[in-house]
């Protein structure tokens, strides 16, 4: 069973940057997909479904963003190392969350434990 461990989180001023890490503990097959999601304040109790996408690597290496995230955060995935990161950059007080490592091999899910970034004004 793969482990996902987020690092990188903090408190940053509004217009900061952030660069969010994580790491798979066992090596994920190209059938892999990962991606990040976040919980705002307004839903941290909620599912994992229904967590927000912020972006996805495809297993094809295409990267999916939410609209949220385009032009400011850059998606990147290290194969080799089994890591994943979030450049975040212009952060805005409404990207205040928790976000959460995912990775989806075929159907089976694995989430990490998220790490909290908070955006003051």
């Amino acid at each position: 069973q793969a482990q996902l461990v987020e690092s990188g989180g903090g408190t940053v001023q509004a217009g900061g940057s952030l660069k969010l890490s994580c790491v798979a503990s066992q090596a994920l097959s190209a059938d892999c997909e990962m991606g990040w999601y976040r919980a705002t304040t307004s839903n941290e109790r909620a599912r994992p479904s229904e967590r927000e996408l912020v972006a996805r690597h495809w297993t094809d290496d295409t990267i999916t963003y939410n609209e949220h995230a385009k032009g400011r955060f850059t998606l990147s995935r290290d194969k080799v190392n089994n890591k994943l990161y979030l450049e975040m950059t212009a952060l805005k007080s409404d990207d205040t969350a928790v976000y959460y490592c995912r990775t989806n091999c075929l159907g089976t899910v694995y989430w990490g434990q998220g790490t909290q970034v908070t955006v003051s004004s």
